[in-house]
């Protein structure tokens, strides 16, 4: 396994020592001794088979799950001693499960990321907090969706939105849930680019991507962690954790990994 060193050494964004989780309704273990640092400036992708317990860990740095057992430390907070509330009001979050009216503009969707509701709260946003909203859709390059109906827009240009919205906040953290999940290939194209250059924008935001997939690895991912049945098998610099021989561990089966201009893809190995 990878140790946290080379990770960097900037300031400590997350920490996870020695946590494990049950499910209150079996008592099933769900994360077993997991240990992971994320510092700032930094860019992990989450990788695993489905139960590995990806959501689990990234619902702990979310602050909207508690460990059963060990600690976790976010944006220099211990779960358990912090009013959470305050905390996640300084994380970016971004799930295309996310709850948005198909008929707010935009612009309007950004601007809930300012109050952290699902509606508009339209008296809560003066002129600077509206054109802030204007400035991070063209951050994102998407400033001429400010007017359209977030329910006509495509896949791409939503995960694109929520980011914005995300970003409203200004926080350290990022968190993307399968931001790429049923986008088709210029969409997913085009929202590689966005965190590129957003890595590149911001160099002090941290950023977490689960996925199931390599090939929607920005190149500005530098680490990894690899879950497997709730436990780390690898974790640290993206070139030795997404190896064949522990992709291969990670997902059961033989898997060939290569890299081109910075890109990932895997497939499974069927001469292995």
């Amino acid at each position: 396994m990878d140790g946290n060193t080379g990770t960097g050494h900037g300031r400590v964004v997350a920490a996870l020592d020695g946590v494990s989780m049950r499910r209150h309704s079996s008592g099933r273990l769900i994360l077993d001794a997991v240990d992971w640092t994320v510092r700032a400036g930094e860019h992990w992708a989450l990788l695993g088979p489905n139960g590995a317990g990806k959501t689990s860990v990234l619902r702990l740095v979310g602050a909207t799950a508690f460990p059963t057992t060990g600690t976790v430390d976010v944006l220099g907070h211990r779960l358990g001693r912090v009013d959470v509330r305050d905390l996640r009001a300084l994380i970016g979050h971004v799930s295309t499960a996310q709850r948005v009216p198909g008929d707010l503009t935009g612009h309007a969707v950004v601007l809930t990321g300012h109050t952290g509701t699902v509606q508009p709260l339209w008296r809560k946003y003066d002129d600077e907090v509206r054109e802030r909203a204007h400035a991070l859709l063209a951050e994102l390059r998407i400033k001429d969706l400010a007017d359209r109906e977030y329910g006509v827009c495509s896949g791409g240009q939503r995960a694109r939105i929520l980011i914005a919205r995300a970003l409203m906040a200004d926080p350290a953290l990022l968190l993307l849930d399968e931001p790429f999940n049923a986008l088709d290939l210029p969409s997913r194209e085009d929202l590689i680019d966005t965190m590129r250059h957003l890595a590149s924008a911001r160099p002090e935001l941290s950023t977490v991507t689960v996925t199931h997939h390599l090939e929607e690895l920005s190149p500005a991912i530098g680490h990894a962690l690899l879950l497997r049945e709730g436990r780390v098998l690898a974790r640290g610099a993206i070139e030795g954790v997404l190896t064949a021989e522990r992709m291969t561990a990670c997902f059961g089966r033989p898997v060939e990994v290569t890299r081109h201009a910075g890109r990932w893809l895997a497939r499974a190995d069927g001469n292995a």
